[in-house]
């Protein structure tokens, strides 16, 4: 577990310290009661998904506007056609995958 990008994740508007990488090392800081470490293991599943999720939208991001949208502008001046701009957003979705399911092309 990424303790640390756990609780940036869900704890960004408390007030604590992590030294090193353990839960002994989380020094609250905040009036609110700290987390249990139980209680941050059982959201790691769920932030490392998003984590993922974020990378391969950036990375999507950046595919699309090398591949897929100087086509699409090329589709609007009737130089390719809409199945060549199509065919190349299908392309970066094949190519990262969305994580949170293995099936879809969204």
């Amino acid at each position: 577990m990424d303790l640390g990008l756990v609780l940036a994740k869900r704890y960004a508007d408390k007030l604590w310290t992590l030294i090193g990488s353990d839960y002994e090392s989380l020094e609250w800081k905040d009036s609110s009661k700290k987390p249990t470490k139980k209680a941050l293991e059982a959201l790691w599943e769920e932030v490392k998904l998003e984590s993922v999720k974020e990378q391969v939208d950036n990375l999507r991001r950046e595919e699309y506007q090398k591949v897929s949208d100087p086509l699409f502008f090329a589709y609007q001046r009737g130089e390719v056609t809409e199945e060549d701009w199509l065919n190349a957003v299908k392309s970066v979705k094949e190519k990262y995958p969305n994580p949170y399911s293995a099936n879809s092309q969204e």
